[in-house]
């Protein structure tokens, strides 16, 4: 679990420092091309994902390789990857179209246009030749285009001054953004005079394909100031630049790269390249064995900090909206506490002067049932006033229109109406202090609860930006028994069962060694499986739980039986060869002689999570043998729940049998893992 306190201050660890690139040039395509060649050649397209948009994912399968996942982010990159992406529940349209024309067909070729941002992958299919060309710069785009060189669909159709890019129309490239550097030669290069007083790294990106970091690294490779005027280049500046270029092109050309990230004092990391470069040569590195490998940690952690940065704004969102409202409650309390001691001192300063002031509101009143006109009575107040009589002395003004009287005793303003009483006038002032007073508890419990609030955001803020960091779960590479059913014993023998027809019969003809043992449920419709015994003598307990295995993925479960007969045999008793007249189905094979019986074998698998890995993985097999492994464990039985259901369900039940450290990372599980090993896709958790 990452520590807190990096990301204290995560937006000055993102602003300092220099410029992060995370879009691929020209020659890093080009490296990556290089690698890709020979691994992607022959590869089949086994299924096509579109995630978060622009990120498109090639599940490739080649024969007794491990499985690849080609990685697109349209405008950005492309590279292998070894990282587990949520996949969309419901595929786009556009994926759709591509897996109708893509799924099941085989890469015969991965090249790169013209030194450009575009790769186009050639594809063999049923019906003939297809490319997919995909565009990383701007916007980026991905065009398939079929033998003809007609385009049979885009993610992006439009039309441009200088192309179009639409359905049933000749493909063809957008210009191209200067001369290829692998095909420069010395004569290319003596235009770069005709640029005359641009600065010679500008021009060389005008002349040639290549960004203005390469532009750069040609130029200090070279010695020629990159700020000098093209005009006053020497041959010998020229010369040094066309061979600088040239050792480039041959390490490109041979293969010899030497990956690696770029990381500046704090650690961040700035950059990928596959070749070194003088500009980086007083900052710390990390090499990689390819550049495949450096750009998928690389853009990894690029989508880590992106995902932390998310985090991290949202909260301190939601902190600054908490703290305005306390502002604002704060300013609340400070108007009630105010307004509760203003209106009891004019209460206090009523009762005060209540004598005088009773007659005074009389008078004002009495005057006025007389006859006499608001302009002569206040006349008449003003006259007492000059010679200081009380209450006159502290009047103010009569608003007329709704009979008040404005006063001011010892510098506290008092609004009396004329029509009640001084007693009448102090009860309502003493009634809105009391009001006040009540406001100021509800303040004070407001800010109360704002301040916590705001103390469990910042606490909040810590444990998301932990659970943020956690490096999303990389793709383990298969092992051969992978492919099957399989588990060990609780003697950490291997057993391997099939899935279907095909597997079965991969499994028997290639993977059967003459020391090991058959098991079959005794039954239409159950897979083989092996006990690999590796030359032992295996016990009663390994051989029951390999007949568990064969019991509990037959179709027995499928029919809800509690338990089968299973036999086992050697594997000189297992052929291909069926009696004269007959035929054998594939995955089908004939037994012969002796077949030894596990009597009424339970149907029952259970489902856990290795926790000696580097990673939590679900593993599933008999109890006695996953027992041995973990301690945190499903058991299931045959039943009516699906399997998504079923899954969602054990899922739950591991997290919470799990340690708190590894609560977030088991939560990460992708459901289908578990599905995997439920048989027949349904079951029930056993409850004991």
């Amino acid at each position: 679990m990452a520590s807190t306190k990096s990301f204290k201050n995560l937006k000055d660890l993102c602003s300092k420092g220099k410029a992060v690139r995370d879009t691929l040039t020209s020659l890093d395509i080009a490296a990556i091309v290089l690698e890709l060649k020979d691994q992607l050649a022959g590869a089949r397209i086994n299924n096509i994902y579109q995630v978060r948009g622009k990120i498109f994912l090639l599940k490739l399968h080649k024969p007794n390789l491990s499985d690849l996942t080609l990685l697109i982010e349209l405008g950005k990159r492309l590279h292998l990857t070894s990282y587990l992406l949520e996949k969309p529940k419901q595929p786009p349209s556009f994926c759709m179209m591509l897996r109708k024309h893509l799924r099941n067909s085989v890469i015969n070729e991965i090249s790169q246009h013209e030194f450009e941002r575009i790769v186009i992958i050639t594809t063999r299919t049923k019906s003939g030749q297809i490319k997919l060309v995909l565009e990383l710069f701007g916007d980026g785009n991905i065009i398939l285009v079929d033998s003809n060189g007609i385009i049979k669909q885009a993610l992006r159709l439009k039309k441009m001054r200088d192309r179009n890019i639409l359905r049933g129309e000749l493909f063809q490239h957008a210009p191209t953004s200067g001369k290829n550097p692998l095909m420069t030669d010395l004569s290319d290069l003596l235009q770069l005079r005709t640029f005359k007083k641009l600065e010679v790294v500008k021009a060389l990106t005008r002349l040639l394909s290549i960004s203005g970091k390469y532009a750069e690294e040609l130029l200090s490779r070279s010695e020629v100031e990159k700020t000098k005027n093209c005009e006053s280049l020497e041959d010998h500046d020229i010369n040094r630049i066309h061979r600088a270029l040239k050792n480039i092109h041959l390490c490109l050309k041979h293969g010899r790269l030497e990956p690696s990230i770029i990381l500046d004092e704090d650690g961040r990391w700035l950059e990928a390249n596959p070749i070194p470069l003088r500009k980086n040569a007083g900052f710390r590195c990390r090499k990689f064995n390819n550049f495949n490998e450096a750009l998928d940690e690389f853009y990894e952690k690029k989508v880590e900090e992106r995902e932390l940065r998310v985090v991290d704004n949202k909260i301190e969102e939601n902190v600054a909206k908490q703290q305005r409202i306390l502002h604002e409650q704060q300013e609340t309390l400070k108007r009630a506490i105010k307004d509760a001691k203003t209106l009891k001192e004019a209460g206090d300063k009523i009762y005060s002067q209540f004598n005088t002031l009773q007659a005074f509101l009389g008078r004002i009143m009495d005057d006025k049932r007389r006859g006499k006109t608001w302009k002569e009575i206040i006349s008449q107040i003003e006259k007492r006033k000059k010679h200081g009589t009380e209450p006159a002395r502290f009047f103010q003004a009569i608003k007329t229109e709704k009979l008040l009287v404005e006063l001011s005793i010892g510098n506290v303003p008092l609004s009396l109406s004329l029509r009640k009483s001084a007693q009448d006038n102090a009860s309502i002032y003493y009634n809105k202090a009391k009001k006040a007073k009540k406001k100021i508890k509800g303040a004070e419990k407001a800010i109360g609860e704002t301040q916590q609030r705001i103390e469990k955001l910042v606490q909040e803020r810590e444990i998301e930006l932990e659970e943020a960091a956690i490096p999303r779960a990389k793709r383990k590479k298969k092992l051969w028994y992978e492919r099957f059913r399989w588990f060990f014993t609780s003697e950490n023998l291997l057993v391997v069962g099939g899935k279907d027809a095909v597997t079965n019969e991969i499994l028997i003809k290639k993977h059967l060694e003459p020391e090991d043992l058959v098991f079959h449920a005794d039954l239409v419709g159950a897979p083989f499986v092996i006990l690999k015994t590796n030359s032992q003598t295996p016990s009663k307990e390994s051989i029951f739980q390999a007949a568990q295995l064969g019991a509990s993925y037959s179709r027995a479960w499928k029919n809800k039986f509690s338990a089968v007969d299973v036999y086992w045999v050697h594997p000189s008793q297992v052929s291909k060869t069926p009696p004269a007249g007959e035929y054998i189905q594939k995955g089908a094979f004939m037994i012969r002689g002796k077949k030894n019986y596990v009597r009424k074998t339970p149907l029952q698998i259970t489902i856990g999570i290795n926790l000696k890995t580097e990673l939590p993985i679900i593993i599933g097999g008999p109890k006695q043998a996953i027992e041995t492994q973990t301690n945190v464990y499903v058991e299931i039985v045959p039943g009516y729940l699906k399997s998504g259901k079923l899954a969602k369900e054990i899922l739950n039940i591991l997290k919470r049998k799990v340690s708190k450290e590894l609560k977030d990372q088991t939560s990460r599980i992708p459901i289908n893992e578990i599905q995997a090993f439920i048989p027949f896709g349904n079951g029930e958790i056993k409850r004991h």
